[in-house]
């Protein structure tokens, strides 16, 4: 009989600590859950700020280059127009003398 309840005993005993590891091993779970969510909240907001940072930098940068880029097409725009009138003056005079020529050979 003293064999049987030690046997019980001994099967309670045993039980229990898996009770406890088990308390133990959820215990962890929930402590690492905790720590998951705090550092992907943190993650996250670090994440934002630096998305925030980029969009600002990306935003000056694109005036920079669309004002870089209407000062070139001012600049652009200017020379045609000077060689243009160039041009039409080399023109009005090389027509000018070629109807001359052609107003002598007439003659």
């Amino acid at each position: 009989m003293k064999s049987k309840l030690a046997a019980i005993l001994a099967v309670a005993v045993l039980s229990s600590a898996a009770f406890v590891f088990a308390q133990d091993v959820v215990h962890d779970v929930d402590k690492g859950a905790k720590d998951v969510g705090h550092d992907t909240k943190v993650a996250a907001k670090d994440t934002g700020h630096a998305t925030k940072v980029a969009a600002k930098d990306t935003a000056k940068g694109t005036e920079k280059a669309a004002d870089k880029t209407g000062d070139a097409t001012k600049t652009a725009a200017t020379k045609t127009g000077h060689a243009t009138k160039v041009a039409a003056k080399d023109t009005a005079k090389g027509t000018e003398k070629a109807a001359d020529k052609t107003a002598d050979a007439v003659k």
